[in-house]
């Protein structure tokens, strides 16, 4: 393939960066818009804050992706139908393939009776606003005493951490469909918010719950080991707030006040079953309530559908018979009205999967990705990237497009402002605080 096939890339995480490494180094001219002024998505936004190590580990690996040769950085730019430029103003500034990696921007609902009262969240604004991505950042959150999180996996146990420890609620109820062996989470995740659990409150839920999960041969004993598991290695409470679980619980209504404030949340109990040898929640028309100052909902994230790309349940549509499968997996953009592949686009991690895996699964994604835009180039005569026009676009916008040298200024900038506060780290949380150090060294 000649050097001068060009690439656009959309979105900077995991999969996006290391995707875009991969075609640079296979000599194509590659291209990375990014939403937001900093490189890392998730990775950058998506990580509990205290994991300094691993945040910091993965901003030094981003940057030596920005400075692989043959690669450009545009940052604070934003792509899709409504945005600051489109797929086809990125057509017909001639990029020859465009790979799309936004992860899943869109917001998963289950539709329920209440869910615009204040107090009710979705967990990605609320990761998104303790990691101070703007302009989640200045966003205002009403918790309450006592919160809901709707979830049983990393991400709930993550938004259980920063609600006991930081806000200092006093309890935080996680409400779960199925039953105890069902959890999602992690041991080593579960370390971090072990010492706030309530043994007691845990037994007692058990015991409730133990006739239907013996009725399907789970042993309520092993799923109390599985979830006690990490109480050796558990950090000590930081607050004397309470972790709780209520099993077999499904979501049904979310009730408030004449101020339009939550005060709990209506579920209807469930009863397990078994279906080709999986679990599977049953409603069993049966209700009760747990009273609640506010509700967040982890359960997943769904593509952006105003983003241009046609959509597919909670993922942007890949073509089922792929023409440049990876590992038989197509990563190629795909309408269902239409029937016809997008010969150019190509998705990979989030946005081809929802909610799927973590850091080093969109790495590997997005860097399979890039081979199946390899081998479609590879079918391709080179046409020269139309430079200019690609610059007044970028002009039109009216936006300071933020480039990789700004990326290290900044990273450098917030170094120095943590080690003036003593702080292991620092970020500077508002769009415009950033910018502001970025020109000004400029």
């Amino acid at each position: 393939m000649n050097e001068s096939h060009s690439v656009a890339v959309i979105g900077a995480g995991p999969a996006g960066m290391f995707a875009a490494r991969e075609l640079a180094r296979a000599g194509a001219q590659v291209f990375v818009f990014n939403r937001d002024i900093k490189p890392g998505g998730l990775a950058e936004y998506g990580i509990y804050p205290d994991k300094h190590a691993m945040k910091q580990g993965l901003r030094n690996q981003f940057q030596q992706v920005l400075d692989t040769p043959g690669l450009t950085y545009y940052g604070n730019i934003s792509l899709g139908k409504s945005a600051d430029l489109t797929l086809d103003d990125l057509r017909e500034c001639g990029f020859q393939a465009i790979l799309v990696t936004v992860g899943a921007q869109g917001t998963k609902w289950l539709g329920l009776p209440g869910e615009a009262l204040q107090g009710v969240y979705h967990a990605k604004d609320l990761v998104y606003h303790y990691n101070q991505l703007p302009p989640f950042s200045q966003k205002k959150f009403h918790f309450g005493k006592r919160v809901v999180i709707v979830g049983a996996g990393n991400v709930m146990l993550d938004i259980a951490r920063f609600l006991m420890q930081k806000i200092k609620v006093d309890e935080v109820i996680a409400v779960v469909r199925r039953g105890p062996a069902e959890v999602k989470f992690d041991k080593k995740e579960m370390e971090y918010v072990a010492g706030h659990l309530s043994l007691r409150a845990l037994d007692d839920e058990l015991a409730r719950v133990s006739a239907v999960m013996t009725a399907i041969g789970q042993e309520p004993a092993a799923a109390r080991a599985n979830i006690l598991e990490a109480l050796p290695k558990a950090q000590p409470a930081l607050s004397a707030a309470r972790l709780l679980f209520s099993f077999l619980a499904s979501p049904a209504a979310i009730l408030g006040n004449a101020e339009n404030f939550v005060t709990g949340l209506e579920v209807e109990e469930t009863t397990l079953t078994l279906k080709d040898g999986e679990v599977k929640a049953r409603a069993t028309g049966q209700k009760r309530i747990i009273p609640a100052d506010s509700i967040v909902f982890a359960i997943g994230d769904r593509v952006d559908e105003n983003f241009g790309l046609p959509t597919q349940g909670a993922e942007f549509a890949k073509n089922p018979t792929p023409r440049f499968p990876v590992d038989e997996i197509s990563y190629e953009a795909f309408d269902p009205q239409t029937g016809q592949v997008l010969p150019d686009t190509f998705v990979a991690g989030w946005s081809r999967q929802a909610s799927t895996g973590l850091v080093g699964y969109a790495r590997k994604d997005g860097t399979n990705g890039a081979k199946a835009v390899l081998q479609y180039l590879a079918t391709l005569p080179v046409e020269r990237l139309n430079s200019k026009n690609l610059s007044t676009l970028l002009k039109a916008s009216g936006k300071y497009i933020v480039s990789r040298a700004d990326v290290r200024n900044l990273a450098e900038l917030e170094t120095e402002e943590a080690q003036k506060r003593g702080l292991e780290s620092f970020k500077f949380s508002t769009n415009e605080q950033m910018l502001e150090k970025i020109t000004t060294l400029g």
